[in-house]
């Protein structure tokens, strides 16, 4: 939730969402993606595009997936293994295969078991970046439950009152249907921001806003593409949402950061904080990321219809309750994202110069001439 638009103002070429998503998946089936997945994958990331969430679309798609692939610290062609399966719960190995492919999977299991039983929950380890986390608790919306889902991530968030970066960002994301015409979606993660947005402020060469990052002393740091690279080199943390210190609540980021951390390692048996750096003996390697998925069967608990009534009303209350002075309106969770959605499925979504070129190198590279970018002239 929030404004997406903050990072693309300047300098952008508005591209149709089709053309995105046929161009994703053509790259990904290039580098050795199979068809099947290769769908699914371009899927989720031109979703992020559709509504807003700039830094996990087509900006990601070189240097997250197209560059670890052809590095081999990330394989093209999934091996989904169940280890452990009850009625109600499935532990998953993703054995460092596509991780959007890995997690609708996953999510899809947890629906199935709670079409069945009430609730479902799965687990998995030994998987890779996923995209954009609302995707899969969307997948829930659709069949009239309740979606939840989290992840960990490279570290890259310091506990509170520390400055060593061990967390990840850990996005604990809820998707819930209403009687509206869009759901309640709340995706976002447990730090005050998250490296996608400053990979897109490096693309634009602007500053950070000062609490968003520190030093080894705890001081903030500006600088996106020193941020970018003294993150990887453990001498600079994000803080987790909240700010620094315990002043602004800073520490519930951290606890929250936390259970994401435990439930994305612990369940599985998987790695966790700094066994996700994606480098051993100083050479890069897989990354070992965890995933959980929960679906909650509205059924199970009450008529669909009057939850879907009685959600619907919290949120028009919450909406139409009095105003601060000067502020246009007031959003629930979800309906910027929606808004946003039916002005890109007229308008496209925007791409910054930097993404554009990566997306003219990746073309040129797999041979697909046949992708002519309306940034090109």
């Amino acid at each position: 939730m929030g404004d997406k638009k903050e990072f693309f103002m300047e300098e952008v070429c508005w591209v149709k969402l089709s053309l995105l998503e046929n161009f994703m998946r053509d790259v990904f089936v290039k580098v050795g993606v199979p068809l099947k997945e290769a769908k699914i994958c371009a899927n989720v990331l031109v979703a992020a595009d559709r509504m807003g969430f700039d830094s996990h679309g087509i900006s990601r798609m070189k240097t997250i997936y197209y560059d670890r692939i052809r590095a081999g610290i990330q394989r093209p062609v999934t091996k989904f293994e169940i280890v452990k399966e009850t009625k109600t719960t499935a532990v998953i190995d993703g054995n460092h295969g596509m991780g959007h492919y890995i997690a609708y999977r996953a999510m899809d299991m947890a629906i199935k078991k709670a079409k069945k039983f009430g609730l479902g929950m799965t687990v998995v380890r030994n998987s890779t970046h996923y995209g954009i986390a609302g995707y899969y608790p969307l997948m829930a919306v659709k069949n009239k439950m309740i979606g939840i889902t989290g992840t960990n991530a490279r570290p890259s968030v310091a506990p509170t009152f520390g400055i060593e970066n061990l967390l990840g960002t850990n996005p604990l994301t809820f998707g819930i249907p209403t009687d509206e015409k869009f759901p309640f979606l709340l995706d976002c993660a447990t730090s005050i921001t998250q490296r996608g947005k400053i990979e897109v402020y490096a693309k634009l060469n602007k500053p950070l806003p000062k609490g968003w990052v520190i030093d080894e002393n705890g001081n903030s740091k500006t600088d996106p593409h020193e941020v970018l690279k003294d993150l990887t080199k453990g001498t600079a943390a994000l803080v987790p949402l909240g700010g620094i210190g315990e002043e602004l609540a800073g520490y519930k980021g951290y606890g929250y950061s936390t259970v994401v951390e435990i439930l994305s390692a612990a369940l599985q048996d998987g790695a966790y904080m700094k066994m996700l750096t994606g480098v051993k003996d100083g050479k890069k390697t897989f990354y070992h990321l965890g995933h959980f998925f929960i679906a909650i069967n509205v059924e199970s608990f009450i008529s669909y219809k009057k939850f879907a009534k009685i959600t619907g009303n919290i949120l028009r209350e919450l909406r139409g309750s009095k105003k601060m002075p000067g502020a246009e309106r007031i959003y629930t969770a979800g309906e910027k994202e929606y808004l946003t959605s039916l002005e890109r499925a007229k308008k496209g979504a925007p791409v910054n110069l930097e993404t554009q070129k990566e997306m003219i190198v990746m073309r040129d590279e797999t041979g697909l001439r046949k992708y002519k970018f309306p940034f090109e002239g």
